[in-house]
């Protein structure tokens, strides 16, 4: 059989057809739009976190009391120092600042400015961020939830802390995060790590907690036991422990999504196989004048799985592009809230495009499969039956 008359035969099916396929294709559109937003929120956030991760030190200490955290001393930094293979320790600072008007809480981080990695971390935020400036007064740079609340409330250039002894601190707003930033810091406050310190009531000899580097892979093991020697009264967190948590909570929700997607695409291809099985009359004189005229059974088979494969991947690109617009454009209302839970502010958290060729392509062929499946069996149950009897 020529090329040209198999095509020419195969565009005008698709013609003729278009309203036995109409139903089908919007489903399918809606299937695979649902499907890849969720893999691309997913995969997208999934990505953001564990960067995020990947900038953490290797070990957080802190101090316990009867199973409870308490501030931690500076001076166990000096006894942290003694162990062999630790770089970077340095003390952390930060709290929860609760905000009466909206009833919500604030993370405050204090950072030492001259301690490289700090102002490193926050040029990283900021792009550009003057010391020098940032130190002429009391001054603070804040999450984007943040600056919404405090122009909401007419906090334009300053707002007054409340101390533990009631008196009113005035901190400068010097600058606020990008919304890019917000997955990890719409509600956070960055100032200097006295002023902190101040604000959340902490000892300047204490911090909240201290954190490590260990290069060597191969040396954490014993690092974590000589810190334990040094200090038992301690809970030390881990990078890797962290990372694990982390995975195991995106493949919970990953797996739950995988049902539910197997369970629809199932309830789908019954649809369609029941939907296929009552082949029509025209359907089968269809096939049965193309038996006679000298298409083989092959023949047929090739036209219907073709004729079905292009509407189910003209679906499949439609719904893919849809979902795209959806995450990337218009930044997933509602869905997002799925995966990003209930926050303390609103997190206006920007999805940057992140798309997984191989994550696509198992996508496709968990649909495409079933689709054409159950297209292909009540043809070729047709296609079978001699051309006179498929005529009748």
């Amino acid at each position: 059989m020529k090329i040209s008359v198999f095509f020419n035969f195969l565009f005008l099916l698709l013609f003729t057809h278009k309203s036995k396929h109409l139903a089908i294709f919007f489903i399918s559109i809606l299937i695979v739009f649902l499907s890849s937003s969720i893999l691309f929120i997913s995969n997208t956030l999934k990505k953001e976190i564990f960067t995020t991760l990947e900038n953490q030190s290797d070990f957080v200490i802190q101090k316990i009391n009867s199973g409870k955290s308490q501030y931690t001393p500076i001076s166990w930094i000096e006894d942290f120092k003694e162990i062999s293979g630790v770089k970077n320790i340095q003390q952390r600072v930060y709290g929860q600042y609760y905000f009466m008007p909206e009833n919500v809480y604030f993370t405050i981080v204090g950072i030492d400015l001259f301690e490289e990695g700090s102002s490193k971390n926050i040029k990283e935020l900021l792009e550009v961020l003057n010391i020098s400036e940032f130190l002429q007064s009391d001054s603070m740079i804040i999450g984007n939830g943040i600056k919404k609340l405090f122009d909401k409330y007419k906090y334009i250039d300053s707002y007054d802390f409340k101390l533990f002894n009631n008196d009113l601190k005035e901190i400068k707003i010097f600058k606020d995060l990008p919304q890019k930033a917000n997955l990890v810091a719409n509600d956070l406050i960055i100032m200097d790590i006295n002023l902190a310190k101040e604000i959340l009531n902490i000892k300047e000899d204490e911090a909240t907690d201290i954190v490590l580097n260990v290069p060597n892979n191969l040396e954490r093991a014993n690092v974590k036991d000589q810190l334990i020697l040094k200090h038992s009264n301690t809970r030390i967190l881990q990078k890797e422990n962290l990372k694990k948590e982390y995975e195991n909570m995106f493949n919970y929700k990953g797996g739950i999504f995988l049902i539910l997607f197997i369970v629809v695409i199932l309830t789908f291809t019954l649809i369609l196989y029941q939907r296929y099985s009552m082949i029509s009359l025209g359907d089968k004189k269809e096939i049965g004048i193309l038996k006679a005229v000298g298409w083989s059974i092959k023949d047929i088979l090739k036209l219907k799985i073709m004729e079905n494969f292009i509407v189910a991947f003209m679906a499949f690109i439609i719904g893919i592009i849809l979902s795209y617009i959806f995450v990337f454009i218009l930044n997933a209302p509602i869905l997002k809230n799925v995966f990003i839970g209930s926050q303390n502010l609103q997190n206006d958290f920007i999805f940057n495009a992140n798309i997984q060729i191989d994550s696509l392509i198992t996508l496709f062929l968990f649909f495409m499969i079933p689709f054409l499946s159950a297209v292909l069996i009540p043809v070729w149950k047709v296609a079978i039956i001699d051309s006179t009897q498929s005529m009748k």
